[in-house]
Parts: C-alpha cells; sequence; structure tokens
C-alpha cells in the first residue's frame, strides 16, 4: 500500500500557468465587473471572452465536464486543484466556463435532455452566450423539497406551471430557467415532482424582486412568480416524477465544487491574516509576536488544512466510485465544514485588522456572508449533519448486552480466559485484577 500527496508534473506545471493568470487577469476583473454573466454590459463583453479564448486555446474551458461535451473529463482531484486556484476570484469561474449555476445545469440538460433540447439550449451555455438559472426552492418550502407547491398540470400539449419560487440565483439574467414543480400529487412525496426547462421570454414570468445578499447592492436571486407559464411536453428533463433525481445529478457535484472554491477564499484570508500579523505593531512589538494572534493563526491553518484534504479525499472517492450516493457521508461532511472554517478564517483575518477589517474597503464581511449563505445553499447544514450522522450509523450495529461490546471487566476476563492458559505453560500465574 503506497499514499502519495503529490501532484503530477505535467499538471502541476499546468497549474501554475492557471495561477498566473487567474491573478494577473480574473482578479482585477471583480472589482470592475458586477456581474460576471451579465451579457448586457459592455465592459462584461469586452474583457472576458477574449480571456475565454485564451482558457479554450490552454484546454481549461468546462473542466467539469467529459470530453463527449466539450470538457476534459479532467475528475474531481484535479478539479479539486484547479477550483482552489479559481476560487479566489468571482469573475474567474466564468472565465473558466465553470460557473454556477450554468455548470450544474448543463450536466443536467446533457443526462436528461433530448437531442432538441441539448441542441437549443446546451450548446450555447457550454459556449458561453448565455447564462441559465436553476429555479427551485420556494418561498414555503425552506430545505423540504416535498413542500413545495409549485404546480404543473398538463393542458393539451403543454404543461401549464403555476407557483412562486424563492433565490433563483441569475434568474434576471438567464435565457432559460430549470424549474422543479409538481406534476402527481398523489405519488409518495419523492416522486411527485418534475423538472422542466422554461425559456426566459415565456409569457406569465414575472421576477417580483431580486434579492442580494446582505452589505450587496447587486441582487442576484430572484423572487418569481409563474402564472399561466406554458412549456412543450418535450421540455420535460428526465421522467415524469423524477425531479429528485435530476436534481441530486447536480447537487452532488454542486455541493463538493462550492468546497473546492471555497478553500481558496479561505486560502486568501488565511494569506491576509498573516501579511497582516507581520506588518502591524502594537504596545512595541508585531501583532505576530503577540500570543493570542499566534492562536489564531494556528488555529486557521488547522482548519484550513484539514478542510481541504478533507475536500481532495471526497473528490478522490467520487473519481474512484463514480457513485455520488456512495460518498454521500463525505459530501455532507464537506458541506458542514465549508461554511464553519470560512467563516472562523475571515473572522479572525477580520479582527487583526481591527476597524479596517469591518469596512468596505476590505473583503471580510462579504466573505463571512457567502461563509452564511453557503450553509444554506444546496441544503441548510443541520440537514447535512443529519446525513452524515445517518451514514455513519449505517457502519456500526447495536449489542444486544446489558454492557457495551468495549466494558472492560468484560475485556478483561475474554483476555485472561485466552492467555492465562499460555503463561500457564510456562509457569506464570495470571491473576485477574
Amino acid at each position: 500500500m503506497s499514499w502519495d500527496f503529490e501532484t503530477d508534473e505535467e499538471y502541476a506545471s499546468q497549474l501554475e500557468w492557471v495561477d498566473g493568470f487567474v491573478t494577473e487577469f480574473a482578479e482585477p476583473l471583480d472589482y470592475v465587473i458586477p456581474d460576471s454573466m451579465d451579457f448586457g454590459n459592455p465592459s462584461r463583453q469586452a474583457l472576458i471572452p477574449p480571456l475565454q479564448d485564451v482558457v479554450k486555446e490552454r484546454g481549461f474551458w468546462a473542466c467539469h465536464l467529459g470530453p463527449e461535451l466539450g470538457g476534459k473529463g479532467f475528475g474531481q482531484v484535479k478539479l479539486a486543484l484547479l477550483n482552489e486556484i479559481l476560487g479566489r476570484s468571482r469573475c474567474a469561474p466564468a472565465v473558466f466556463g465553470c460557473q454556477a449555476p450554468d455548470s450544474g445545469n448543463a450536466e443536467i440538460i446533457a443526462r436528461f435532455g433530448s437531442s432538441e433540447l441539448k441542441a437549443k439550449y446546451l450548446a450555447p451555455l457550454l459556449n458561453g452566450q448565455i447564462a441559465s438559472c436553476f429555479s427551485m426552492t420556494e418561498p414555503g418550502g425552506g430545505a423540504d423539497p416535498t413542500m413545495f407547491v409549485t404546480r404543473a398540470e398538463q393542458d393539451g400539449d403543454m404543461w401549464r406551471i403555476d407557483g412562486e419560487k424563492w433565490f433563483s440565483s441569475g434568474a434576471h439574467r438567464a435565457a432559460f430557467l430549470i424549474v422543479m414543480a409538481v406534476t402527481d400529487p398523489e405519488n409518495p412525496p419523492h416522486e411527485r415532482a418534475s423538472m422542466f426547462i422554461v425559456p426566459a421570454e415565456t409569457p406569465g414570468i414575472e421576477i417580483i424582486r431580486n434579492v442580494g445578499l446582505t452589505g450587496s447592492s447587486q441582487g442576484d436571486h430572484s423572487y418569481i412568480r409563474y402564472t399561466d407559464v406554458r412549456v412543450p411536453l418535450d421540455h420535460m428533463l428526465g421522467e415524469r416524477g423524477g425531479a429528485f433525481r435530476v436534481a441530486q445529478s447536480r447537487l452532488g457535484g454542486g455541493r463538493i465544487h462550492h468546497a473546492m472554491r471555497t478553500v481558496g477564499v479561505a486560502q486568501r484570508a488565511f494569506e491576509m491574516l498573516c501579511e497582516r500579523a507581520l506588518s502591524r505593531q502594537t504596545q512595541g512589538e508585531r501583532l505576530s509576536k503577540k500570543q493570542l494572534v499566534q492562536e489564531m493563526i494556528a488555529e486557521s491553518w488547522l482548519e484550513l488544512e484539514q478542510f481541504r484534504l478533507l475536500v481532495l479525499r471526497t473528490a478522490w472517492k467520487i473519481d474512484r466510485y463514480d457513485d455520488y450516493q456512495r460518498v454521500r457521508g463525505d459530501i455532507s461532511a464537506v458541506k458542514i465544514l465549508l461554511p464553519r472554517v470560512l467563516e472562523h478564517i475571515a473572522s479572525r483575518a477580520l479582527q487583526v485588522h481591527g476597524s479596517l477589517g469591518v469596512s468596505n474597503e476590505m473583503p471580510f464581511i462579504g466573505m463571512i456572508t457567502t461563509a452564511y449563505s453557503l450553509g444554506l445553499a444546496d441544503g441548510p447544514t443541520e440537514v447535512h449533519k443529519v446525513t452524515l450522522a445517518s451514514q455513519a450509523l449505517r457502519k456500526h450495529t447495536p449489542t444486544e448486552d446489558l454492557f457495551p461490546t468495549r466494558h472492560i471487566p468484560r475485556l478483561r476476563a475474554d483476555a485472561y480466559r485466552r492467555l492465562a492458559p499460555l503463561l500457564a505453560e510456562r509457569g506464570i500465574q495470571l491473576e485477574l485484577g
């Protein structure tokens, strides 16, 4: 048995190019382009497409996809190492063709869409020509999709969709939306809903308002009302009643990809924490000499490295088993740690920066807000804790005895019965204490 934590030389060299490219070209975009997928912004259209062309030439475009869809099929471990770098920049995922929610939506259409839907929506989505939206969460549904009430009823050769959706990210700029709606309310809870592609220009779609995260002037998450929205029968993705299967096909990968990028954000916060500690003085010495600051740095390093290794191991398991269900507990564990680690490290960095840290001239409040939002996206932390506990308990069995199997008196007695005869043969008397 052997273990290896090194990246192969060829890919390591490619990652060095990515690192330099993101630093020089992608990160500056974050300060001049509010929305990396706003095709109506002239600055975005002038700056991002040329960088996308460079990425395509280097073979790093949409690497999360297989070769049959124009990607490289890198596998999750390589993606983890790549996304650590992309996570440093808000615009970098768009430059590299792997931005959410488009990356997950592309996978859904590729797996469950007809050839006609793939030609109309998947091809331009993969080419970076349009943006999309995943419209699933509801105002009254919270974390329980079995409570969704948005309905889709068949009316001749059309589906008629009525209901409301909440926090549908990017709906205001999407060319199409993937909408989850109840089609079979009498079925078992996880077989009631179906998934549909809904073109954005379809009559009856009303964006009630766009909601932004706290501290952000950008409203990226839409509150939508669907009223008598009609789409053709062939716009269903997957089987009728199969929305949960369709959704899980994107959520497993989406969760681990969020974690990969969060490693990069947390690394940036840690770098800023260390730089500040080494740069500032108080009471006659640098902050880095203060034991409480040293504790902040040590705790941050430990949390970051543990999180990163868990992400990489989970990515390795996905590559090895090609079965998200088999690593469901690992993905939940990563999702649990994700907001905690980012919030802890960003909060420490903020504290060491003092009043500057809480100002809008530093990114820490945004990082902390992102941490809290990631603790809710793709299932809240509490749900993932339940999943992780359930997965862990499946590997264990109860005892029918009065005392636990590792009860010391019983283990001692069992050891005595087994070892006393061997010692007696050598004239040694073993006394049971």
